[in-house]
C-alpha cells in the first residue's frame, strides 16, 4: 500500500483540538459581528470618522482583552483536566529509552558470554 499511515491520536487531544477550534472560531465570529455593529451604531449616531474609529479602538482593546481571558480560562481548564492523567514528561520518556538501551545493551553482552 502507498498510503502514508498518520499517527493516531489520543482521542482526548482530538476532542480539545475540536473544541479549542470551535471556541476560536467562536470568538472571531463574535469579534466580526461587533465591527459590523460599530459600523451601524456610527451610521445612526452619526459619529464623526475620528469618534467611530475612538470607539471602535475602545472596542477592539476590550475584546482583545476578553479574548485574551477566555483562551487564558480555557487552557487553564484544559490544564487542570490533564492533572488527573498521568502523562509522561518528554524527559521521563528519554529516561526511559536510555534504561532500555543500556538493558538491551547489557543482555546482548550476556548473550556474547556464551
Amino acid at each position: 500500500m502507498d498510503k502514508q499511515e498518520t499517527p493516531h491520536k489520543h482521542p482526548l487531544a482530538e476532542t480539545f483540538e475540536r473544541v479549542w477550534s470551535q471556541a476560536l472560531l467562536a470568538v472571531s465570529t463574535a469579534e466580526e459581528e461587533a465591527a459590523r455593529t460599530v459600523q451601524r451604531v456610527a451610521g445612526l449616531a452619526g459619529w464623526s470618522p475620528e469618534e467611530m474609529i475612538r470607539q471602535a479602538r475602545l472596542l477592539t482593546e476590550r475584546l482583545a482583552g476578553q479574548r485574551k481571558d477566555l483562551e487564558h480560562n480555557v487552557e487553564e481548564g484544559v490544564r487542570r483536566a490533564l492533572v488527573h492523567f498521568k502523562i509522561p514528561r518528554r524527559d521521563e520518556i528519554q529516561d526511559v529509552e536510555a534504561r532500555l538501551s543500556r538493558l538491551a545493551e547489557r543482555i546482548e553482552a550476556l548473550g556474547q558470554r556464551k
